[in-house]
Formats: structure tokens, sequence, C-alpha cells
């Protein structure tokens, strides 16, 4: 239910059919909610991969991305996320759909007028990372307290380790601890500077990469020996969602990892030519994520895609009534789920 403010010209806060409406920043805004059934055109595929690019990165950067870019938006109604989102999204990016990645020496964690880290370099030593620069080339004696802002970011994880009120500028270099689980982990680094009382920031500067040589495992080879799940299932979820018309979306279980949650929004009447991609990726969910169950729900209406996955060996568990909002309407869905036993009885 929505509430009106200040009259019936005011906005609303609250739910009232798929609009949603809030107050940001003094302003009043309103969202449609609710997933398209439309397939997605060439430029909205190539959108939402860059997207998924970014946020890859911002998003576990998130504290540091508050404090990098709040000078940034300060007196406008934009907020810190979406400046750094849309500053990367034209900037940090190469390639182009379905080959979009980011360049991580472009990346932008913060954004402001305090003179940058020069000569900067990165080592290990186990869990400690240190961070060193030129202390020489700072112009005044001004800027010698200057707090420096630590971020590493884990490409292969998608976590970050970060400290926000690091050394003063003049040091010229400061340490920054991590998980020692991830000491081999490929890390891209990044430093900032910020006045003591905050009224300052200077743009952040990539310092460097380590452990590069680490090899990603990829989705298609079906013989080494997987060590991280939640990558390799991001992995299979790009390489489907580029073979099925409509959204998908592959995760883990919030609750268990070793329970797969797949979604495909495909409109009905689209012909459904996936059996072979499907099939793929339940066989390396099984056999290489070494996935228990898998759990699929897909429009109650859609005769073609609910027959493919009772031919795939999927049971139904349940029915769920007006459960997902698309185009304007509620869909009923049904819950499709198969374990590896059953799996591999039939395969």
């Amino acid at each position: 239910m929505g509430t009106l403010i200040n009259g019936l010209f005011g906005g609303f806060h609250g739910r009232v059919g798929n609009l949603v409406g809030y107050t940001l920043k003094g302003k009043h805004v309103i969202r449609m909610i609710g997933r398209s059934s439309k397939p997605l055109t060439p430029a909205r595929k190539a959108n939402c991969q860059k997207m998924t690019v970014v946020n890859e990165i911002l998003k576990p950067s998130i504290h540091a991305i508050r404090i990098g870019f709040r000078l940034a938006v300060a007196g406008t109604d934009r907020n810190e996320y979406n400046e750094a989102v849309s500053y990367n999204k034209k900037n940090a990016l190469q390639g182009t759909y379905p080959n979009i990645s980011l360049d991580y020496t472009k990346v932008l964690l913060s954004m402001g007028t305090l003179p940058v880290a020069v000569n900067t370099s990165i080592s290990q030593a186990e869990e400690k990372i240190t961070f060193n620069w030129d202390v020489s080339d700072i112009p005044m004696s001004q800027y010698h307290n200057d707090r420096a802002m630590l971020v590493i970011y884990f490409p292969d994880l998608k976590e970050t380790s970060y400290q926000l009120i690091g050394a003063k500028r003049v040091e010229g270099k400061d340490v920054l601890s991590i998980d020692p689980s991830h000491v081999n982990a490929r890390m891209e680094a990044y430093i900032s500077f910020a006045r003591q009382d905050g009224r300052e920031v200077s743009n952040s500067v990539h310092v460097g990469s380590l452990n590069l040589d680490r090899k990603t495992e990829t989705a298609g080879d079906n013989t080494s020996e997987i060590k991280d799940i939640p990558e390799f299932v991001h992995l299979l979820q790009d390489e489907l969602s580029q073979k099925v018309s409509g959204d998908c979306e592959l995760k883990l279980s919030q609750y268990d990892g070793r329970i797969a949650e797949l979604n495909i929004n495909s409109s009905l009447g689209e012909q459904v030519d996936i059996k072979e991609s499907l099939s793929s990726t339940l066989f390396l969910l099984f056999k290489k994520a070494k996935i228990n169950r898998v759990v699929l729900k897909i429009n109650a209406d859609h005769e073609q895609m609910i027959g493919l996955l009772e031919e795939l060996g999927l049971k139904k568990e349940g029915h769920f009534i007006e459960n997902r909002f698309v185009d304007g309407k509620w869909i009923n869905e049904y819950q499709f789920a198969i374990l590896k036993s059953e799996w591999d009885l039939l395969n």
C-alpha cells in the first residue's frame, strides 16, 4: 500500500501495483518493478553485461566507494555508488559483448582533487601486502598528513579487503593484512588519499597486480579440479545466458552452497532448443561443482519448457500462485528439481 505525501501531487511512499515510490535526497522517485519477459535486444544484452562486470568490483568495495565518491556527489541528488558505476562503465571497460571485461588499471574507486599517489608499487609477504609510494613529489607540506585508503580486490573470489584510514602520505608506505586463505589469489590493488577532516579526497590509483599467473577455471574444462565453486557457477551462468533467449540466473543457495538455483525467464511460444546446453550445465554442476541438488522455477504456462525439464529428469515439486510480477501481471510458477543421485541414475 502506498502513502500519499502532501496530498495528491506530493508523491507517495510504498507500493501501488507495480510501482514503488520513495524519497531520495529530497526528491520523490517512482519506479516500476517486475521482470520483463520480452527477449533482450543485443544492445540490452551488452548493457546488462557491462553492469554485471562493473558491479563485480564495486559491490564488494561499497565502503570505499561511499568515502571515495562522497564529495563527487555532494550537493546533488546522485549517490556515491551510482556515480562510481557511471564512471567505470564509461571508462574502465574493454572488449565488446559477449566478451566485455574490466581494465583494472582504469578502475576508479575514489574521485577528488587532492594530488594522487605517485611511483606506487606493491609487494607481498604471505598475508601482509605492502603499498609503497614516493613522498619526494609531494608538492607542499599541507598534504603530508593526508591519510591513505587501501583497497585490494580479488577478481577470482569477487571479494575486497580494505583499510579506510591508513598511514599518512608523508610516511611513504602502509601495510594491509588480508585473509590468510587469500594469499595465493589474484589481487588488484588501489590507493587514494583523503584529508584528515574528510573534506578532500584524491582519485584512486591502480598500484599493481599480484598472482597474475593463477589460472582461473573455465566451465569448458571438464578434467580439472574446481577450487572456486562460486566463480565456476558464475562462468556457467555466463555461458548459459548466451544460449537462452530471455533472462537466466544461476546461483548457489544462500542457505546451502551444495544447492544450485536456476531461473529461466523465456517468453511463451519461443522455440525451446537448449536441451543440450541445459543438460551440459547440469552435468558440470553435479560432476565438477559437486552440487547435490538443482532447483529450477519456470512459468507454469510454458509447456515447451516444462516438457524439456521432464525429459531431462527433473521432477515437479511445487506450484506457486502469482509468484512473480512480469510485464505488468502476476504469473504462476512451477518448481522443478533433481538430485545428483537421480541424475547419475539417468546418465
